[in-house]
Formats: C-alpha cells, sequence, structure tokens
C-alpha cells in the first residue's frame, strides 16, 4: 500500500485548502474528488479578510483577487419597506490587510486553489476517484477508494473527510449532526446581468423582511448578481427550479430580457454541527462538519477556517513538536465556535424569516428603537465571535481568542503586508 500523511476527502475548498497547508509543510498528501472537474455554476460566493489571510499564506491571493469585488453594505427593510438595519463591515484601517468582506466567484476561486494545491510536490490529486470505507488502527488509517472500476487501497497517518454535507466518511466514522433547529425552503438563483439592466437593480446589497416571501439581494462581482428567495408551503422545490418559475419570482425586480439566468437551485437552509470532529485518526471538517443559513455568508469561511486548524496540529504531531492531545484541540475550538457563530446567524435568519405580519413589525418597531429612532448599524465582523475555548491561555485578555492583525509595514524596501516578510509560521511580536 502506498504510504501517506494525510488522506483528504474531498476538492472543494476546504479539502482544497488543507491540501496546499499540508503540501507547503512537506506533508505526503492524496486527495481524493470524485467530480473530474470544478463545478462550473457559483455555490458559496461570500468570502472575508481572514480567509484571504489563509490564501496569501499558501501563496494564492493574487490569483484568488481578481475574482473578488468588496461586499457592499446591506440594507435590511422591513414590513412597509422601511429601513429596520443596516449591516456593513468595518472602517478602514483594516487589520488583517484586506477587505474584511468580499463577494467573489467561486468556479475560477476553486481552480486556482486547487491547481495551487497540485503544485506542491508532496501532494497527489487523484480526480474522479471515490471513497469507499475505510479501517483505522493505532498506527494509521486504510482508506479503500475505487476509480474508473479499479479498487485501490492506501495507508496514511490521518484522514479529513471534507466530503460535503451528506459525507460518508462522518456517517461511516459514526459521528452525529447536532440539530441547532433551523429548516427553510429556499431558492438561490444566480443572474449574469446585462450592463444596461444594472441600473434597475439595488445599489446595495438587500434583505426584504416581508412577510409575504423573505427575500435577499447580493451584488457579486462584474455582473453577477444573486437572489436568494424563501418558498412559500405548497410550493415544489424541484418545480420551482424551472425557468418559468424562477422568472416568475425574479419579476419584481428583472425580467429574461435584463440577463442570463445561470444557476437556480432550491435548498433547506440548516444548522447543524458536528457532536464530535475526531473518531481517532479520522477528522471531518467543512459542510461534513457544519451547515448554516447564509445571512451572513460564512459557510466556506467556516470550512476554511477548520482546514487551517487542523493542517498546523497535524504537522506538529507528525513532526514530533507536539502530542497527539494537541489534535483534539481542532474539535474543541471549531466546534464552540461554529456553533456560536451559528447561533448568531440563525438569529438573523429567523429575523429575516419571519413570515407572522404582527411579529414582523413588533420586529421592526424593536430594531429601530434599539438604533435609537433609526436603524441600528452594525458591522459583520462585530458578529463573528473570537475563539472561546482550546489551545488559549489561561490568563484573562481583551485579545485572547481573538484574531492577530495583519499591519501593513513600510520600510526602504516598499510597503508590505506583515505576513509577508514573518512567514505563516509561529511568530513572537514584542512591542
Amino acid at each position: 500500500m502506498t504510504e501517506y500523511d494525510v488522506v483528504i476527502i474531498g476538492f472543494g475548498p476546504t479539502g482544497a485548502v488543507a491540501a496546499c497547508l499540508l503540501g507547503q509543510a512537506g506533508l505526503r498528501t492524496l486527495v481524493i474528488e470524485k467530480q473530474p472537474a470544478v463545478w462550473p455554476k457559483p455555490r458559496a460566493i461570500a468570502i472575508d479578510h481572514e480567509i484571504l489571510r489563509v490564501l496569501q499564506n499558501v501563496g494564492v491571493a493574487h490569483q484568488v483577487l481578481p475574482h473578488t469585488a468588496p461586499f457592499t453594505a446591506s440594507q435590511h427593510f422591513g414590513v412597509d419597506g422601511q429601513l429596520i438595519r443596516h449591516v456593513d463591515m468595518i472602517p478602514p484601517p483594516y487589520p488583517l490587510g484586506y477587505v474584511p468582506s468580499m463577494v467573489f466567484t467561486q468556479p475560477p476561486v476553486e481552480a486556482a486553489i486547487r491547481a495551487h494545491a497540485a503544485s506542491f510536490p508532496a501532494v497527489e490529486v487523484a480526480l474522479g476517484a471515490e471513497f469507499a470505507a475505510f479501517d483505522q488502527d493505532a498506527a494509521g488509517v486504510t482508506v479503500h477508494l475505487t476509480r474508473q472500476g479499479a479498487a485501490r487501497s492506501v495507508r496514511a497517518a490521518y484522514l479529513i473527510g471534507a466530503d460535503g454535507a451528506s459525507s460518508p466518511v462522518r456517517q461511516q466514522a459514526g459521528i452525529a449532526l447536532q440539530d441547532l433547529i433551523f429548516d427553510e425552503p429556499w431558492m438561490v438563483i444566480d443572474v449574469r446581468m446585462h450592463h444596461a439592466a444594472l441600473e434597475k437593480l439595488p445599489p446595495t446589497a438587500a434583505q426584504f423582511c416581508e412577510p409575504q416571501r423573505p427575500s435577499t439581494f447580493i451584488i457579486g462581482p462584474g455582473n453577477h448578481r444573486r437572489w436568494e428567495i424563501m418558498l412559500l408551503p405548497g410550493e415544489d422545490p424541484r418545480a420551482m427550479e424551472q425557468d418559468a418559475a424562477v422568472w416568475r419570482l425574479l419579476s419584481r425586480w428583472i425580467t429574461p430580457v435584463d440577463g442570463t439566468l445561470w444557476r437556480a437551485s432550491s435548498y433547506r437552509f440548516h444548522a447543524l454541527v458536528a457532536r464530535r470532529w475526531r473518531r481517532g485518526r479520522v477528522f471531518i471538517a467543512g459542510d461534513a462538519a457544519h451547515q448554516q443559513p447564509p445571512f451572513l455568508g460564512q459557510g466556506m469561511c467556516q470550512g476554511i477556517r477548520d482546514a487551517a486548524n487542523l493542517a498546523w496540529k497535524i504537522e506538529a504531531v507528525l513532526s514530533g513538536t507536539a502530542t497527539d492531545a494537541l489534535l483534539d484541540t481542532y474539535g474543541t475550538e471549531r466546534g464552540a465556535h461554529v456553533a456560536t457563530l451559528t447561533a448568531r446567524i440563525k438569529a438573523i435568519g429567523h429575523a429575516i424569516c419571519e413570515r407572522d405580519p404582527a411579529a414582523a413589525r413588533a420586529r421592526d418597531a424593536a430594531l429601530i428603537a434599539q438604533g435609537g429612532g433609526q436603524a441600528p448599524r452594525v458591522t459583520r465582523q462585530d458578529i463573528v465571535p473570537p475563539l472561546e475555548t482550546g489551545l488559549l491561555s489561561h490568563e484573562a485578555h481583551p485579545a485572547r481568542g481573538a484574531l492577530f492583525p495583519q499591519p501593513w509595514i513600510v520600510d526602504e524596501t516598499g510597503p508590505y503586508r506583515m505576513d509577508e516578510r514573518t512567514g505563516a509560521g509561529w511568530r513572537l511580536v514584542l512591542d
């Protein structure tokens, strides 16, 4: 059997970033992906400065940035069309060296990250291969897979299941998901707008918190626009994906002459988190470990945080600089962080999804009162929590669990982001 340090199941954004991080560390990594190519339609649309910093540290941010744009402020409108909340990003100076909230186009971004992962000599990618099963013992994991009808087994120190919401790895590991009680049917619609029709649309992102049919509007890069529209009781999700039904949903804003449908998919927006993130030498990450409603655009970001948290810990254990106990902090840290953030996203979602007119009016009044008579302003970054537990100092400090900033540094060689000079490993910063 071939020997690897890590086998990753799934080559989506979470698996691809994990492969980059492990490959950068020189760990022999095999990535298994059943699809032969990147899915050509967008799914995730939001990315933030923490994730751009991770991509910077593995050397692929410059290839990703051309496919991004700043995430415009999101205006929330109430029952009578009045502004009830304003959600924006923190103002400059930006603490991590990048615009804090961005939108992006997933297919070219995912392709760039995949290509970068495959460029590391230690990384092997098997496209069109499918995970079948695993066996583990005290010394490692045996992973069984099939490719073009041929069976293959490989041996690795660790296995990472980044294989999506239905995750066969999670299922075989016997890891249950905790239901955080959010289940709403929505339609996600992506349109490539004709340039002349862009002026018909709102100038910022918007949440229409209207009881008759809550909906979301997002301004993507270039002429990409996205709508997320709640489906009502009795509406068949598959029937609502048909072009005629999609254009009826969009008729409030645009008609077929204004753009081209790129994607229309029905989803159930869930709030789920794994009860455990590790089973021996097997770990889960990304959608395999958690799912959250998209109202803050954190789904993909959460998965890449998983990869960044786990990769350095695996490297530390395999290099002998840490004991196996370090790997337990992965689930401790990420589980608590995901649960807290998902609870906050769920609260936003419940407010947006309120279908009772009286309750919706009470929501509007409460938000206006919270803002002292006008729509309150909040920032997306204030909603994302720090780490609460895990490998943290026992000493109380305002920065405990927070992201360390990445300032621009100016010297005789010109301005550069801190990590470009100091590297991405452990650093001691003294004031």
